[in-house]
């Protein structure tokens, strides 16, 4: 039985899934994640904060489009728990 799990962003900012525009995303949609990986940063006041998943799964979908204003609470990515 497979539960769905979301990531909140826990600051206020810009959402972004890779690390600059001309690299890949840290994950993607389908991707297998572990507590603790890297699905994205936060910039907030020109620093950047890992989101780190807090749950293990695969990744269903991403709520928040990168490069977009996040507010706290806000769900970034959905996980299905396996």
């Amino acid at each position: 039985m497979s539960l769905s799990h979301e990531i909140l962003s826990p600051l206020p900012g810009t959402f972004y899934r890779s690390s600059s525009p001309d690299v890949p995303p840290y994950k993607a949609e389908g991707d297998r994640i572990e507590v603790g990986d890297v699905i994205g940063l936060i910039e907030v006041m020109k620093q950047f904060n890992e989101i780190t998943a807090d749950a293990a799964g695969r990744i269903e979908c991403f709520s928040a489009p990168s490069g977009e204003p996040v507010d706290p609470g806000q769900v970034l990515a959905v996980v299905i728990r396996d």
